[in-house]
């Protein structure tokens, strides 16, 4: 009978006092109320999003409708919070637990707090947008990487120091393993500060057609920390370091005004200068009535005879489209081929041709050599008859 009554009272001592002083009872309860939140933290969640949407509706704006969309899954959290927070005070806890459940409690509201900063970067993006005049889209992008980045080393430390880890000296040995890094990273930190004097000098954009000669031509897809990414016209992908495309001329084609048709057309030698006139006046016509065609003094136009060639009479035209685009250029183009074409030999006179010509002329008497005459051959002499 004794001995049921001491291990009676070792059930005792253990429902009262399972782990760091909490008893079976309310520890089970505290169980319960975290089961509970946890069930019904996406219903509490949706109902928070629910009330404050019905306040964002009310602005004229998107965007708060965008910081709440991304706010979505960082609410979800929240009653995992409250929850671990209501357990710990319905299971009165001390001394150590406490501390604990209060540290959980703390991180939690901090890592919520932290995570929709870091969700929501990305409405500020596209609010940033609007100002594309001031600030352009990579520089946009670096910056809101450069937020997320921000907050996730903020928040990462402040949960640091929730649990009693001093993160300054962790900062410290993080200083003194980067300068052994910077070291032998020279060339990245090199491109990353190459890439951000591109963005500030708005050298290029994505979508924009550039061309460093000897490196790469194409069009630029993505300006990244370290190397920017250029889709060839093959449609290979081509990554070229940031420094490469900061030191380096870089022909970006995207932002020409005007697209240029410099041309040098032969006639030949047998053109009039009445018909070399006609020529000049009507292809100069052609263009200037043109609509698609750019005009002086915009731009410089000259249609002149230049130059006179080996084998031809050259005529310099020299003229500007108003469309930069290649394929509408490359049409008009054509189009100025096809009337200068009409022009030429509607003018009576054709297009010249590399040609050589070789003149014989007679020689003087006394140097004139002796005329080789080849020997005739002997006639066959005919038999003789005798009588």
């Amino acid at each position: 009978m004794d001995s049921f009554a001491e291990f009676w009272t070792i059930v005792e001592n253990v429902w009262q006092d399972t782990v760091l002083g909490i008893s079976v009872s309310r520890l089970m309860i505290g169980i319960g109320i975290l089961f509970l939140f946890f069930v019904l933290r996406s219903l509490i969640a949706r109902f928070l999003i629910y009330e404050l949407r019905l306040l964002t509706k009310r602005t004229k704006t998107e965007y708060d409708d965008l910081v709440l969309e991304a706010l979505a899954e960082p609410f979800k959290l929240i009653p995992i919070a409250i929850g671990i927070f209501v357990a710990g005070q319905t299971m009165e806890l001390e001394g150590m637990a406490a501390l604990i459940v209060q540290n959980v409690v703390i991180s939690l509201v901090t890592v919520i707090i932290f995570w929709g900063l870091y969700k929501i970067t990305d409405p500020l993006a596209r609010a940033l947008s609007r100002f594309e005049h001031i600030l352009t889209r990579p520089l946009t992008n670096w910056l809101v990487r450069a937020l997320k980045v921000i907050f996730v080393v903020i928040g990462s430390a402040a949960v640091l120091e929730v649990w009693g880890i001093q993160v300054a000296p962790l900062i410290a040995g993080a200083g003194l393993f980067g300068v052994a890094v910077a070291l032998g990273a020279q060339d990245m930190f090199k491109n990353l500060i190459a890439g951000i004097s591109i963005i500030v000098e708005r050298r290029f954009s994505p979508g924009d057609w550039i061309k460093v000669d000897g490196v790469v031509e194409g069009t630029v897809e993505n300006i990244g920390f370290r190397s920017t990414l250029v889709r060839q016209f093959d449609k290979a992908e081509v990554y070229v370091p940031n420094a490469k495309l900061s030191d380096d001329a870089v022909v970006n084609f995207t932002k020409m005004t005007h697209r240029r048709i410099y041309w040098k057309i032969g006639v030949e030698y047998r053109t009039t200068k009445e018909q070399l006139r006609l020529i000049r006046d009507q292809i100069e016509d052609f263009i200037l009535t043109h609509d698609e065609f750019a005009k002086p003094p915009e731009v410089a136009t000259f249609v002149r005879i230049d130059s006179f060639n080996d084998s031809s009479i050259d005529i310099m035209v020299y003229c500007f489209t108003k469309t930069t685009i290649w394929g509408e250029w490359l049409a008009l183009k054509e189009e100025l081929a096809y009337r200068i074409k009409d022009i030429v030999e509607g003018a009576g006179t054709g297009f010249a041709f590399p040609s050589q010509s070789l003149y014989v002329e007679s020689l003087p008497a006394q140097d004139r050599p002796e005329p080789f005459v080849p020997p005739t051959k002997p006639a066959k002499s005919e038999p003789v008859l005798e009588s």
